[in-house]
Parts: C-alpha cells; structure tokens; sequence
C-alpha cells in the first residue's frame, strides 16, 4: 500500500510541469504580462524546451502540440499557429539532447537561442501569411530577448525541481 503511495505521489509531482504549462497556455500568460510596455517573455518556450531537452517523459510531444492548440483558441490565433512553433522549439530541443554527450546550461542556454528564433520567425511567418493582425517588430524582439535572458533563471528553478523529485523518490 506503501508504494501505490508514494508511486501516486512521485507520479502527481512528475504531471506539475505539464499542468503548469497547460495552466500557462489557458490563462495568456504571456499576453498578460507587460511591465514598461516592453517587458514580455515566452515561458512555453522555456518550459517546453527545458522538459523535451532534459525529461521528455514528462512533457511529450502530443501534449506540446496540445497546449500549441489551446493557446491559438485562447489568443484567437489561426489554429495550428502556435502549435507548429512548440513543435518546433520541442524538436531543437530533441535534436540537442540527441546530439551533446554532456549538456550544461551554456550550451542549453546558446542552443535556446536558434530554437527562439526560428519558433518566433514561424509564427511571424504564419501570421503574416494567413491573418491581417499587425504585428510589431520591436515587441517580438523584445519578448525574444527577455526569453532568452530569463532562461538561465527558469533552467535553476527547474533544475532545483527535478532534483527535488528524485529526492522524493527515493524515501
């Protein structure tokens, strides 16, 4: 009986970063929150790019495209736009955990960027292309920017979290 608990315990702690995420992509977090008009960042990039790279178990790829689905009906987005850009920055991700013997956070951090890039030029692309919304320059470079700086912060966090989870597991 012992250890159906502390399985069902270990197993809720694994699902917070996923219902985080969901709750994220719900609640418009990132449209929300303006500090100085230009103060904005993606935390779904950072949350899905840091659990694909480091425990992809926990946030899969179906859940990804998902959140990306409920983010576009939330924000009134052509459907699939936000979704494609997830899938992107989750396949950077893939590919880097693939490809590195030893990740650290420099190189996490130095591979976030490409994944950042390309993930806002699609959606800017995809939104160019398909809708009439205007969109400004310098508020999607600003947010890019404040994404990739608040990363190293997000990566601690996560790190202190996962931690904290085998920690549990192993009472």
């Amino acid at each position: 009986m012992a250890i159906n608990i502390k399985k069902f315990k270990n197993d809720l702690l694994r699902l917070v970063p996923l219902l985080f995420l969901i709750y994220i992509c719900i609640s418009e977090f990132h449209t929300q929150f303006y500090m100085w008009k230009i103060f904005s960042f993606n935390l779904q990039f950072i949350i899905i790019y840091y659990w694909i790279l480091r425990d992809p178990s926990i946030i899969g790829y179906g859940f990804v495209f998902l959140c990306g689905m409920i983010n576009d009906v939330v924000l009134s987005l052509p459907l699939g736009t936000s979704a494609i850009s997830y899938l992107f920055v989750s396949l950077v991700a893939a590919y880097v955990r693939n490809a590195t013997v030893r990740s650290t956070m420099y190189t996490d951090w130095f591979t976030f960027i490409i994944a950042i890039i390309i993930g806002n030029f699609i959606t800017f692309f995809l939104l160019t292309k398909f809708t009439e919304i205007e969109i400004e320059y310098s508020l999607v470079f600003y947010n890019s920017l404040f994404t990739f700086i608040l990363y190293p912060a997000f990566w601690l966090i996560f790190e202190l979290y996962k931690r904290a989870i085998s920690l549990r597991t192993y009472d």
